[in-house]
């Protein structure tokens, strides 16, 4: 620059001129680095795509197996090798998988389940409507038999509130103070019988579930023997029954435990 501006200066001029012609061969200077560092970045630019290219090329002839496209050693010899599209995986037709997941099998079971669990519970409903005719004795110390019928699933409660209907002495107590004894256990108020039924209940003296009436077998000359004949419960008055617990038959009483076995008949 220095040169040029010598050059361009030869002889007098002025120092308005000198000045402008510095500041011009500056600029010029400038644009020819500007230029320069352009064409610097254009070409690293061009080397970085053309190395990506390269290897881009590399990989692709890696999948082929050779750069040049000559056949490998291995396909000189004459082996066979497999297609260009590699070979799908196949089901053996007879190996068992029913022990694999299978979403359509499983949905399947699953709405089989729902439908027999379904099916289930309509036959227990309609269980729960049959009728069924009870024979119970109202119990003073002497019983005084009589029988209503009641539905399977009604529960002790609204058994208690029709015997009540049936003798005048108990039309003024309420069903909280009545009791029902069956197989010489006291049958809580909130269970029903199909709960019985259904679980095929035992108790002390007999099952829970048979409501056609024998004779008491503890009253047999074989009394600890073991049968499925069913005896008469007994309503009786909470009042009655806290005066007499310690008497039997009271004494043998006992609430009812679903949890317990109450083993075999006994007399005592």
């Amino acid at each position: 620059m220095e040169d040029s501006l010598k050059k361009s200066t030869v002889g007098l001029v002025r120092l308005e001129d000198f000045q402008q012609r510095r500041k011009e061969l500056e600029e010029a200077k400038a644009r020819e680095a500007a230029r320069t560092n352009e064409l610097k970045d254009e070409q690293k630019k061009v080397k970085k795509r053309k190395k990506t290219a390269k290897s881009t090329l590399s990989f692709a002839m890696d999948d082929d197996g050779t750069e040049d496209g000559t056949p490998t050693p291995a396909e000189d010899s004459g082996s066979e090798q497999p297609s260009g599209k590699r070979s799908k995986f196949r089901k053996n037709p007879d190996v068992d998988t029913s022990f694999l997941p299978d979403r359509d099998r499983e949905e399947a079971e699953r709405r089989e389940r729902e439908r027999l669990r379904q099916e289930w519970l309509k036959r227990q409903e309609e269980m729960k409507q049959e009728e069924i005719e009870i024979t119970y004795s109202y119990w003073d110390g002497t019983g005084h038999r009589k029988s209503v019928v009641c539905k399977k699933g009604d529960d002790i409660a609204s058994f208690l509130g029709k015997c009540r209907q049936q003798f005048p002495e108990l039309r003024g107590v309420s069903v909280d103070n009545l009791m029902y004894i069956k197989e010489d256990l006291i049958v809580p108020h909130h269970y029903t019988f199909y709960d019985f039924i259904i679980n095929k209940a035992r108790g002390k003296s007999g099952p829970l579930f048979n409501f056609d009436v024998h004779d008491d077998v503890r009253l047999l000359a074989d009394a600890t023997k073991e049968k499925d004949e069913s005896h008469a419960g007994k309503v009786v008055e909470r009042s009655w029954y806290n005066k007499n617990k310690h008497i039997f038959p009271a004494s043998r009483w006992e609430v009812y435990d679903p949890e317990k076995t109450y083993g075999k008949y006994t007399i005592a």
